[in-house]
């Protein structure tokens, strides 16, 4: 097939094409909150930090903080809202604003509309899917907190599942 031919034929039967955006991916502030402590060095201080957010739920949701280095908050977002007993929760979610906020850790919290904080085994399930995710995106999980009535919490790291805690590990990658 000589080239006029072949011309022809790519405007009789042309191949589809697709348009990509380009984008520009932000933050917006939503708005903004007052909190006592500069640091988050404890659970009863990061419960301290979202207990208002809680208080009047009358179903489970997911809370995120992205803290810096030091443990100091840099955003807070509620990632999801379910229903009375059970809240979906996608790694892809827990971790958007931790990655644009530079974070280097989060915590997670959520509620028992019940009242009663005791762990679930889907919450213990969630909280090594948290902390296998975290590590390899390189933001350590501190903490997952379920918040019961009252002042009443359970800290899943203080129960051992997570194994950061409140220290920082640095890691280096040999090339």
């Amino acid at each position: 097939m000589n080239k006029e031919n072949e011309i022809k034929e790519i405007m009789k039967n042309p191949t589809p094409r697709r348009r990509v955006g380009i984008i520009k991916t932000q933050i917006v502030r939503e708005g903004s909150m007052l909190y006592t402590n500069r640091r988050i060095n404890t659970p009863s201080d990061a419960v301290e930090l979202v207990k208002d957010i809680f208080r009047y739920a009358d179903r489970e949701m997911m809370v995120v903080i992205s803290l810096d280095s030091k443990n100091a908050p840099l955003a807070l977002e509620i990632v999801s809202v379910g229903t009375v007993n059970t809240c979906l929760v996608s790694m892809r979610e827990i971790f958007k604003h931790c990655i644009l906020t530079n974070a280097t850790s989060i915590m997670c919290f959520h509620n028992h509309p019940s009242g009663i904080p005791d762990a679930s085994k889907e919450d213990i399930d969630i909280t090594r899917r948290l902390d296998e995710a975290g590590k390899l995106l390189g933001i350590w999980l501190l903490n997952h907190i379920i918040i019961g009535e009252g002042k009443s919490y359970v800290s899943l790291q203080e129960r051992g599942l997570i194994k950061n805690g409140y220290q920082k590990i640095s890691v280096c990658e040999e090339t």
